[in-house]
């Protein structure tokens, strides 16, 4: 729910950049993402539990640029997909749960989807 796939951008005085669709599969907001991911130093508006959810548009590239490898979740610290999905709690423990509970094909066809996003 907080990789929402499409924000829409706010009034512009330049019509092209008004009222758009942008598929940045993300609420843009911070989320408590529990006690397991916590830095637990402040930035900004977040607590050290708190987190903004990254936009996901774009991250099929992320290992193009990283000489093949990749760093997901909000600092970094997941390999992949599955690793970063299954950090997730606090606000997220409950997506991370339904996940857990897709049957291996149903969790292969979820990373499928975000490797091509």
């Amino acid at each position: 729910s907080c990789h929402v796939p499409v924000l829409q951008s706010g009034t512009h005085p330049i019509a092209a950049l008004s009222a758009r669709d942008v598929a940045l599969y993300s609420d843009l907001l911070l989320h408590d993402m529990g006690d397991a991911l916590a830095d637990h130093r402040a930035d900004g508006d977040a607590s050290g539990t708190e987190w903004r959810t990254a936009p996901l548009w774009g991250i099929r590239l992320v290992p193009q640029f990283l000489n093949g490898r990749s760093f997901y979740l909000h600092d970094g610290r997941a390999r992949g997909f599955e690793e970063a999905i299954l950090w997730h709690g606090g606000e997220a423990e409950g997506a991370k749960q339904n996940f857990m509970k897709l049957s291996k094909k149903d969790r292969v066809a979820v990373v499928t989807f975000l490797e091509n996003l």
